[in-house]
């Protein structure tokens, strides 16, 4: 007579086996699917790549260019360079904010990284980024 045990347990591992085979059997599919579904998103991709290297080729043979880039294009914000450049001109943050048009409060949040410029505040501050000592004196001067 067989040991209960034994049977028992060689019973417990063919269910197992047969639910897991079950559960791996839907991943396996789902798996498949997933991949197909990548595959075909990165044909299209490619399609639509090759399709703007030619609309582009198009407008340059016809003599336009396309949108060349804006003034604040690759232009980034930092804290430390508002501080650094208000301190390489001298000035205090009220008259640095004169020079941009905000007020010495904004200049001191903007270097606290409180808040940030916004598109126009952005553009004073890129325009006065070359600028001397003499000339931010010369520009506080008309200011007022």
């Amino acid at each position: 007579m067989p040991n209960i045990a034994a049977v028992l347990k060689e019973e417990i591992r063919r269910l197992a086996k047969k639910e897991v085979k079950a559960e791996m059997s839907a991943v396996k599919q789902a798996l498949a699917k997933s991949r197909g579904e990548m595959a075909n998103l990165k044909q299209a991709l490619g399609q639509q790549e090759r399709e703007i290297k030619r609309l582009t080729k198009q407008l340059q043979k016809q003599g336009e260019a396309p949108a060349e880039e804006g003034p604040l294009d690759g232009v980034r914000f930092s804290t430390r360079s508002v501080k650094a450049q208000r301190k390489r001109l001298g000035l205090s943050a009220a008259d640095y904010g004169k020079l941009v048009g905000v007020s010495g409060l904004t200049v001191y949040n903007w270097e606290k990284g409180a808040s940030r410029p916004r598109k126009a505040q952005l553009e004073a501050l890129v325009a006065i980024r070359g600028i001397g000592k003499r000339e931010a004196a010369k520009r506080l001067e008309e200011l007022e």
